[in-house]
């Protein structure tokens, strides 16, 4: 959510900016400017709208006008919070004097109380934002104290309540950028002489695979050709910086031959689910490998009851999580909204085993209630993506997913791979605890190792089949989906990534709920999705189609290859290769996924960043 990039070396930092901008617009936003910075002034542009109406507003001024030429810069992204989307809400900010000029990602909880005492000192303010609000308070503490202006946003932030990541220059040391983060992620890339700054590794990884993340409570003043000067806002303590190898490759952020980053990433899943089991289901010895489950062995083993903790699609991959650790390793499970988890003081003990599901290892909620479980002196295990992020700092023990950058905003691969981890995490317990037999044991951990094989030759079906589908729906303003047990979440899923990308109202149920309710909206202008797969609860499935043909409700079934009974009943057909139940929603969500997907893109939909969405929720 939002984006900040920055640059300060040796290099013109326009096109570093503009390109970095681009590479963050997954994030979601709706408006976007960058300041670069000369000797003794600086050059703002913002706008409301894409990346595209910055970039035309800036190419009509001549390149040959040395207001647009420097190597210091800073960008800025914006996903409204604070005032609506328009050309003076964007960033980058600026202070009354017109001194200080700043980006910020995250929330000031305490803006208007500080926008208060700014007003009584002659302040006056042009946007709506709580970003104008910290500007000018840097700018108050500053000038009321005759400080230094990394003194003076040290002390400034020791007073903000609420989350940001910030960087922020003072237009008469063009040589100098301030950053500091709490809450909002900020990344750093390290050359000799140059320093880039960004929400995330992906606008500078071309450039450096040197990397710092800050972690929240500190701050960096970066100055040319000068070493990094990392602090502590707190109490200004000097740090050793911990630089980081990146390992992202160049091609994993590129589209490639797809139009669409979340084709891509579809297609990619066969891939990432083998890279997600890679030095963890070890087929030589029919064993499963999970270090951070070993080095705390007991505290699995004896644990009385699981929380798992997410939100979105991740809180969807934990409830797939509960059917399997409750029917293969027998423990208690409870899934918990993160949002509200945080919020309603819950009973945690000392001993209570807590299971953080985050992508970007930085969602606000989740990180939150992560914190509250650490400070209850629970153990956490967290299930993340993002190496280095806070969720994966932050955790007593836990696992990557190792499903590559995602760039699109709906989730597909991160979810697939978080799937994949919790059956691993199952299936290693009910190895531990014994409560499996070893003949089914040894069934579903072979199987698992197919999953990606039957992946392809799921995406090698006949790809007219979804589009001849989403021909016949795209115009229909409402869809029902319907899953039982393990494949309920499933149906869950598939709404939501119906309702992110094309904008129809869409919602899942448990089949056998269908009857308390959403039959009443069944007519021949209702499309339902119904997962009815021959493993679990067949017959049961069968009985909700026939209630739905006969109020004349459209059918389109997700089934087993060799299906007859469903498939002579409903309108719509779309084949899956056979599998367990436990890991079928590995098979099921795909063909959902590519539903989603044409059905977006029938209608011309922005599938990649659909509208009022970000990648990252890293503000409430």
């Amino acid at each position: 959510m939002c984006g900040i990039i920055g640059y300060l070396g040796y290099r013109e930092a326009y096109p570093i900016l503009i390109n970095g901008l681009k590479k963050l617009e997954y994030r979601g936003y709706d408006s976007s400017g960058i300041a670069i910075f000369y000797k003794n002034g600086y050059s703002l542009y913002k706008t409301k709208g894409k990346v595209d109406e910055l970039e035309k507003k800036i190419s009509s001024i001549s390149f040959h006008n040395r207001k647009i030429i420097g190597t210091t810069g800073i960008g800025h992204t914006r996903w409204a919070t604070h005032g609506v989307p328009n050309d003076l809400n964007a960033h980058p900010h600026v202070s009354n004097s017109n001194e200080l000029i700043m980006i910020h990602n995250g929330i000031i909880e305490n803006y208007h109380a500080i926008k208060i005492i700014l007003l009584e000192n002659g302040f006056t303010f042009k946007s709506k934002t709580d970003t104008e609000v910290l500007v000018n308070l840097i700018e108050y503490v500053k000038k009321e104290n005759k400080i230094s202006l990394e003194e003076a946003v040290r002390i400034s932030l020791n007073e903000i309540i609420g989350a940001y990541s910030i960087a922020i220059v003072d237009k008469s040391h063009p040589e100098t950028i301030i950053i500091a983060k709490l809450g909002s992620p900020l990344a750093l890339g390290i050359n000799e002489k140059e320093f880039f700054i960004a929400s995330d590794p992906i606008p500078f990884i071309n450039y450096t695979k040197n990397a710092l993340y800050l972690k929240d409570g500190e701050m960096a003043i970066l100055k040319k050709n000068k070493e990094l000067d990392l602090r502590k806002i707190r109490d200004n303590h000097k740090l050793n910086p911990i630089i980081n190898k990146l390992k992202i490759n160049l091609k994993e952020i590129e589209k490639g031959k797809y139009r669409y980053f979340m084709l891509k990433e579809i297609y990619e899943q066969p891939k990432t689910i083998s890279d997600t089991l890679r030095g963890r289901l070890i087929i030589s010895n029919k064993i499963i490998c999970i270090d951070g489950i070993e080095l705390n062995k007991e505290i699995f083993i004896n644990a009385k009851c699981i929380t798992i903790v997410g939100c979105g699609s991740s809180w969807h991959a934990g409830l797939i999580g509960e059917y399997l650790l409750e029917q293969l390793a027998r423990i208690p499970v409870e899934v918990e909204y993160a949002s509200e988890f945080r919020y309603r003081n819950p009973i945690i003990d000392k001993n209570d085993l807590i299971i953080v599901i985050s992508q970007s290892g930085e969602t606000a909620d989740t990180l939150a209630a992560l914190k509250l479980a650490k400070k209850k002196e629970a153990f956490v295990f967290g299930i993340c993506n993002i190496v280095g992020s806070s969720i994966a700092r932050s955790v007593d023990a836990g696992i990557y997913t190792h499903a590559g950058p995602e760039i699109s905003v709906a989730s597909t691969k991160s979810f697939t791979a978080q799937i994949t981890v919790l059956i691993l995490l199952a299936l290693k317990l009910a190895k531990y605890r014994s409560t499996m037999s070893e003949e089914r044991y040894q069934f579903l951990f072979q199987e698992l190792g197919n999953v990606p094989n039957k992946i392809n030759d799921l995406l090698k079906i006949d790809k007219h089949v979804v589009k001849n589908i989403s021909k016949v729906f795209y115009k229909f303003n409402n869809f029902l989906y319907l899953g039982r047990g393990i494949n309920f979440p499933i149906a869950l899923e598939g709404a939501l990534k119906l309702k992110e990308i094309s904008y129809i109202h869409s919602e899942g149920y448990p089949a056998a709920e269908m009857k308390h309710g959403p039959i009443a909206l069944v007519d021949k202008n209702m499309p339902v999705v119904i997962i009815a797969t021959k493993r679990g609860y067949y017959e049961k499935i069968i009985g909700n189609i026939q209630e739905i043909k006969a109020r004349k409700g459209k059918i389109i079934a997700i089934v087993n290859e060799g299906d007859v009974q469903v498939s002579m009943m409903a309108d719509y057909v779309i084949k899956i290769p056979e599998i367990s139940e436990e890991l079928s929603p590995l098979l099921t969500i795909i063909p959902l996924q590519l539903l989603a997907y044409q059905i977006a893109y029938i209608k011309g939909k922005n599938i990649d960043q659909p509208r009022n969405l970000a990648k990252s929720v890293t503000v409430e």
